[in-house]
C-alpha cells in the first residue's frame, strides 16, 4: 500500500510543469515547495543601478570632439536684464514661476535674444554670411502646375465668396424691404381704420366734426406729387363748392340728433298747429288753393290766348 502511494506520489511529481502554469499556481506551488531549485530567483531588495563616475567620464571624453564653433553653433547664455524689472534687478530663470505663462515665455524670447547678440558679432568676426543675398534663387518645391491649380481653387474660392456675400446682402435688402412695406400698409390700415370710426361716429350723430377730412386733405396737399394742390381750389371749384357744398355724406344728414331735438329755435306755431296749412280749407294755403283747374278750363284758357 505505501509502495503504491509513492509510486502515485512520484507519478505526479514527474507530471508537473512549472511552464503550463500561471502566476498564481506558481506562487502556490513555490510555497508549497514543489519547485526545484534553479528555476526561480529570489530577489532581495531593490536592485541598486552602479554609479561608476570614471567609466561615465570616459564616455564622455569619448563621445566629445573638439570641433570649432562654426561647426557646432552652440550657445549658452543667460538671459538679459530684464527692462521692465523694478530698481534694475536682474530676473535669472531660477527666479521666473514656472506655472506663470507669460513670465516663462518671456524669459524664453529673452534668453534666444541674448543668444543672437552673442551669435551674430562671432559669425560677422568669422565671414559669415547671416543675411540673404540679392539674388538669392530657391527652387520651388512644388511644380508650376501644382500651384496653378492652388492658384486656381482660390479665386474660384473668392469668387463663390463673393457670391455668397452678396446673397446675403440682396436677402437682407430683401427684408428690409418686406419690413418697409407690412409697416407702411399697416399704417394705412391704422389711418383708414380710424377714420372708418371717425365716419362712424359722425354718422350716428356721435360727432358733428369733420377734422379727420381736413387732415387727410392737409397731408395729400403737403406729400402729394401734384404742385397744383398746393396753390388751392379754382374760382370754378369754389363756385361748385359755394353752390353745392364740398362733399361728405348726403344721407342721413337730415336725421334728427339729441342736440336737434332739443333745439327749438326754429319753432313756428303757425305751421305746427296747421293754420293755413292743408287742413284748413278755404283759407289762404289751404286744401285747394294750388288745385290744378280742369281740362276744360285749360282749353278756354289756351283759346283765349289766341
Amino acid at each position: 500500500m505505501l509502495d503504491h502511494e509513492e509510486d502515485s506520489a512520484s507519478e505526479s511529481d514527474s507530471d508537473f510543469d512549472p511552464s503550463q502554469l500561471t502566476d498564481k499556481e506558481l506562487q502556490e506551488a513555490y510555497v508549497q515547495g514543489k519547485l526545484k531549485p534553479g528555476l526561480n530567483v529570489v530577489l532581495e531588495g531593490k536592485k541598486k543601478a552602479p554609479n561608476n563616475v570614471n567609466e561615465l567620464k570616459q564616455s564622455l571624453k569619448d563621445l566629445k570632439k573638439e570641433l570649432p564653433w562654426v561647426e557646432r553653433l552652440d550657445v549658452t547664455t543667460a538671459p538679459p536684464p530684464d527692462p521692465t524689472a523694478q530698481n534694475g534687478s536682474e530676473t535669472q530663470t531660477t527666479d521666473v514661476d514656472a506655472e506663470d505663462d507669460f513670465k516663462r515665455e518671456m524669459c524664453f524670447y529673452r534668453q534666444a535674444q541674448a543668444a543672437v547678440l552673442f551669435a551674430l558679432p562671432h559669425l560677422q568676426k568669422l565671414k559669415v554670411a547671416t543675411k540673404r543675398p540679392d539674388d538669392y534663387f530657391a527652387e520651388m518645391a512644388k511644380t508650376d502646375q501644382h500651384m496653378q491649380k492652388v492658384r486656381k481653387k482660390l479665386q474660384a474660392k473668392q469668387i463663390s465668396m463673393e457670391k455668397s456675400e452678396k446673397a446675403k446682402q440682396l436677402r437682407a435688402l430683401r427684408k428690409y424691404g418686406k419690413k418697409v412695406q407690412v409697416e407702411v400698409l399697416q399704417k394705412r390700415q391704422k389711418e383708414k381704420s380710424n377714420m372708418m370710426n371717425q365716419v362712424k361716429k359722425y354718422q350716428k350723430g356721435l360727432s358733428d366734426k369733420l377734422d379727420f377730412l381736413e387732415g387727410d386733405q392737409q397731408q395729400q396737399k403737403s406729400g402729394g406729387a401734384n404742385p397744383k394742390s398746393k396753390k388751392g381750389p379754382n374760382a370754378k371749384r369754389k363756385y361748385k363748392d359755394q353752390k353745392f357744398g364740398f362733399g361728405g355724406r348726403k344721407k342721413g344728414s337730415k336725421m334728427n340728433t339729441k342736440e336737434s331735438f332739443n333745439d327749438v329755435s326754429g319753432f313756428r306755431a303757425s305751421v305746427a298747429h296747421g293754420k293755413g296749412g292743408p287742413h284748413r280749407p278755404g283759407k289762404k294755403g289751404g286744401k285747394n288753393a294750388n288745385k290744378r283747374p280742369g281740362k276744360k278750363v285749360r282749353q278756354k284758357m289756351k283759346n283765349k290766348g289766341r
